[in-house]
């Protein structure tokens, strides 16, 4: 009788982990500003120039003095800022960590430092720090609201390429009212009227009759270009006085905020637009992510099929925020006329609402990406501006091109690989 002999089962082997391919994008970008600080802000400088920095203005309740510093032993010090930070990166990209938000911010602070400082050496001009991000700040409002518009709409599933109609049917409604009421804050009331019928006009063609959205958008950027134009030039024209007279938001200091040097006349000393800005992209962001609201409206930017089944109602819930984000985005228009005390004129938007919707990507749907995206296109467009203004030994068509440059390598660069909804421009047919 033979007996079996049992054999002890040998121990499965661990497959290997599948590591992730290392990206060198952060590094190689942080690489490149390393060097072009060094070689062209440092190395190029002659020694002994000085920089001026201006941080207070005459109108401060607390005075900083102008201050100098040596233009060479600055940059200096910021190359080796951002030496460091390229090694940081690098390191963190070989061990296949995330880059950190301060990285990016440190980064930028020391990019342009040492290009200002760079700029105003051997200069008799200051460098007006204070007025460079209170113009950043300003410029960047009407991008602001025009990103959030963009993730309202494109969080539920429609692409929302007319923001750039309703920014300026926001800007005319705004200017109108305003005129023949004499009030500021009235034109402010009606801005969000003319961004939701254009969203009205997005939501019945893209729901009711499932015509591709981007085509939808683009078409009423132009009927919204157009109407505007024509109004303009036969009736605001002929009666500026009663229909296009300047009406401008007064300034709502913060008391004690208003005061703190540099930062308080930047944001503390605004007008309520700018506040409505401020207190809309927080309450986007927690009701977005943290809210039931938010959860709905992802779900159906997402996979409207699987949010049918649990009861949500896909197409209503896309014409809401679609109506909402055609609001946020007028209100953004209000920008171009009442916020800034000027009259309304033709195609004043700019193109605004396509940098907004670049802003929307490189925040990635995000509201405190897209604020950050949208400061650093309003600071290039300003400073520009400024540079100009003091006589840079800059190319003043470089200048003007600046802001759109950015714009490109922020969008085609540095946001790599994203994600947009998954829904997006899909009808829903139930």
């Amino acid at each position: 009788m033979s007996t079996a002999i049992a054999t002890p089962a040998r121990p499965r082997e661990a497959a290997p982990a599948v590591l992730a391919p290392i990206s060198w994008r952060w590094p190689v970008v942080y690489g490149v500003l390393t060097l072009l600080s060094l070689v062209v802000f440092t190395l190029l400088l002659e020694p002994g120039q000085h920089t001026t920095f201006q941080l207070s203005r005459a109108t401060d309740l607390l005075a900083i003095p102008n201050f100098a510093l040596p233009a060479t032993a600055t940059n200096w010090v910021l190359s080796l800022v951002l030496v460091a930070l390229t090694g940081y990166v690098a390191k963190a990209a070989v061990d296949r960590r995330p880059v950190p938000a301060w990285a990016h911010v440190v980064l930028g602070v020391a990019f342009v430092l040492a290009f200002l400082t760079w700029v105003g050496a051997g200069r008799s001009t200051v460098i007006p720090v204070t007025t460079l991000l209170q113009g950043a700040l300003a410029l960047s409002v009407p991008l602001v609201f025009g990103a959030m518009s963009g993730i309202l709409c494109e969080r539920s599933g429609i692409v929302n390429i007319a923001i750039e109609g309703q920014l300026l049917g926001g800007a005319f409604l705004a200017a109108v009212v305003g005129s023949l009421t004499s009030s500021a804050y009235l034109g402010l009331v009606a801005a969000p009227v003319a961004g939701a019928l254009v969203g009205v006009l997005l939501a019945f063609f893209a729901v009711r009759y499932w015509v591709d959205q981007i085509i939808v958008g683009v078409v009423l950027n132009v009927l919204v270009v157009g109407l505007t134009s024509f109004l303009f030039s036969t009736v605001l024209t002929d009666n500026a006085q009663v229909f296009n007279a300047r009406q401008s938001l007064p300034r709502l200091p913060i008391p004690g905020l208003s005061e703190i040097p540099v930062l308080g006349p930047v944001l503390f000393n605004q007008t309520l637009l700018v506040y409505l800005m401020y207190a809309g992209v927080i309450v986007l962001q927690v009701f977005l992510f943290r809210s039931r609201w938010g959860l709905r409206v992802r779900a159906v930017g997402e996979h409207p099929k699987a949010a049918d089944t649990v009861g949500i109602k896909v197409n209503p819930t896309r014409v809401r925020n679609t109506l909402l984000g055609g609001a946020v985005a007028g209100l953004g228009g209000a920008f171009f006329t009442v916020g800034s005390g000027l009259a309304f004129g033709k195609e004043m938007s700019a193109g605004q609402g396509y940098i907004a919707l670049a802003a929307m990507i490189l925040g990635k749907w995000n509201p405190y990406g897209a604020v950050a995206a949208a400061l650093l296109f309003g600071f290039t467009t300003n400073l520009g501006t400024v540079l100009s203004t003091i006589g840079a030994p800059v190319p003043s068509e470089f200048l003007l091109m600046l802001p759109y440059i950015v714009t490109i390598f922020a969008v085609a660069g540095l946001v790599g690989k994203v994600r947009a909804p998954a829904a997006e421009n899909i009808p829903y047919i139930k």
